[in-house]
């Protein structure tokens, strides 16, 4: 088994994509610990976590990755409890819709402070130990809105997007160092972060969204852990992410077409 005895550092571990991720990891054998905000959220997780894999050195840290500081504490205490990573899975995301010119700065900044400088203050952390050890796997959380533009997500598509970026240079440059790199595009997942964007929905981005399907969180992390098993960088969850994938690089902005008319059917209903 390819994560037996491996440490895997999980953040936003405490709910969602990562809590189920964390599990599978931890029914295969490795050490895992949680980064997140919540303390009281960390510990209930954990005891999830330790169920799926009673045989692990298991633990949690309190931080928000989007401080640099706090970040770079949080690696330093895995390290010095368990060791240098294994693996890094920078889960830890938020999305925010809503019509471009009704969003407040600040929720441009928020957005790209924890889906990108979330991944990359982690990131940057933990890969000097790594490149000393000449090994470890990094896999980084962008979405299917940091590939394809969808209505309603200014805000968010543009931080998955550099996430996508940063994943595409820093596996270039890690490769010949040893270190892997993936990137996950995952669809609409049945998570807390999932229900906390569908209230600010605009009429627009609900249609599009109600045009696919939901994954759990279960399923997704099946696809996610089964991926970086075998060493994949790009890794599309369900069959809608990874058509979506296809279709937009085959036939690049042909896909749009399609989702124009998604939305000027949703903006007559809205009318009506």
């Amino acid at each position: 088994m390819p994560f037996e005895n491996k440490v895997a550092l999980v953040t936003g571990g405490s709910s969602g994509i990562g809590l189920a991720t964390s599990r599978r990891l931890a029914s295969r054998g490795a050490h895992v610990w949680l980064v997140a905000r919540d303390q009281g959220k960390l510990e209930a997780a954990l005891a999830q976590v330790r169920a799926a894999g009673a045989s692990g050195s298991h633990g949690v840290v309190a931080a928000d990755v989007s401080d640099p500081e706090q970040a770079a504490v949080a690696v330093a205490q895995v390290c010095e409890a368990v060791g240098v990573p294994d693996l890094v899975f920078n889960c830890a995301g938020a999305a925010h819709p809503g019509y471009f010119q009704e969003l407040d700065l600040h929720i441009f900044h928020w957005m790209m402070d924890v889906n990108y400088f979330g991944a990359v203050n982690i990131t940057k952390a933990v890969v000097p130990a790594m490149i000393v050890r000449g090994s470890g796997h990094i896999v980084n959380f962008s979405s299917i809105a940091g590939f394809l533009g969808v209505f309603g997500y200014t805000a968010y598509g543009p931080a998955k997007a550099a996430v996508r970026g940063f994943s595409d240079v820093l596996r270039a440059e890690m490769k010949p160092l040893g270190i892997r790199v993936s990137v996950v595009f995952p669809p609409d997942c049945d998570t807390p972060c999932f229900a906390y964007e569908k209230q600010f929905n605009p009429a627009e981005t609900q249609a599009i969204s109600d045009m696919g399907k939901c994954m759990s969180p279960e399923a997704v992390a099946a696809e996610i852990v089964r991926g970086v098993a075998r060493g994949r960088y790009i890794i599309l969850p369900g069959f809608e992410g990874k058509l979506l994938y296809r279709l937009t690089g085959l036939i690049g902005g042909g896909v749009y077409p399609i989702m124009d008319w998604i939305i000027a059917r949703a903006r007559r209903n809205k009318r009506k």
